[in-house]
């Protein structure tokens, strides 16, 4: 199974280990009406997501940033605000904003590292 992005999938493998989704599945037959399950995972993955892994916008804005990112300096203040953003939710940390391009490197090279493992493992 694989790792949980937050608190919806850890619901889901509870409810399947006590076989309530099949109880969500009787319900979905008997009554034509969809259980809401999914969108119940997907809500509380959002509100609730673990530390380390990126939410759905997150991905999707790195990945923006990546196909586009030659190494070089950023484009933007507001470029290094979201990435900072990012960078502080995943890795619990609140730091400033920086122009120091060590600094600005070193947390891209950290991004772009939870990036792939997403790529490769996060998303379903």
């Amino acid at each position: 199974m694989s790792k949980s992005k937050g608190l919806g999938d850890t619901v889901k493998k509870a409810a399947r280990y006590l076989g309530l989704d099949r109880l969500a599945k009787e319900y979905e037959k008997a009554t034509g009406n969809d259980c809401g399950c999914a969108d119940r995972q997907a809500t509380l993955n959002r509100w609730f997501g673990y530390k380390g892994t990126l939410f759905q916008w997150e991905y999707e804005y790195l990945d923006s940033f990546f196909k586009s990112y030659s190494g070089g300096n950023l484009k933007s203040f507001d470029q290094r605000d979201m990435l900072l953003q990012i960078s502080n939710r995943i890795f619990n940390r609140n730091e400033p904003p920086t122009n120091c391009s060590s600094c600005l490197k070193s947390m891209i090279q950290n991004l772009k590292i939870e990036f792939d493992k997403y790529e490769t493992t996060g998303k379903d």
